[in-house]
């Protein structure tokens, strides 16, 4: 008998997911009403947090266990860390100003 957990490749399983889940933030993203966008950049800064969190750990363990660390990881965790820094920044700017536009005019 074959065994069913080797039945698929793991390779196939993860790019169904991915691309199943391009085409689930596609639709999300796109069928957004603009009154919710404030609130999705919101969320979108929430994961871009979530991100930053992953790229210090990916600077900082491997210096835990080795002096040297797996450079490759070390550079990317660097990357991932101002590439989503400067997102969650942007996200803010661009919460502020929606924001301002719904307060009244001061008179």
């Amino acid at each position: 008998m074959h065994d069913i957990a080797n039945a698929v490749d793991p390779f196939v399983f993860r790019l169904s997911i991915f691309v199943l889940a391009v085409f689930v933030g596609y639709y999300v993203v796109w069928s957004v009403t603009p009154a919710l966008h404030t609130p999705l950049m919101s969320v979108t800064n929430a994961i871009s947090s979530v991100i930053v969190v992953g790229a210090l750990l990916a600077v900082g363990v491997p210096l835990a266990t080795d002096s040297n660390g797996p450079m490759l990881a070390r550079i990317l965790g660097f990357v991932a860390l101002i590439f989503a820094s400067i997102n969650i920044f942007g996200g803010f700017l661009v919460t502020s100003r929606m924001l301002a536009m719904y307060q009244k005019k001061k008179k």
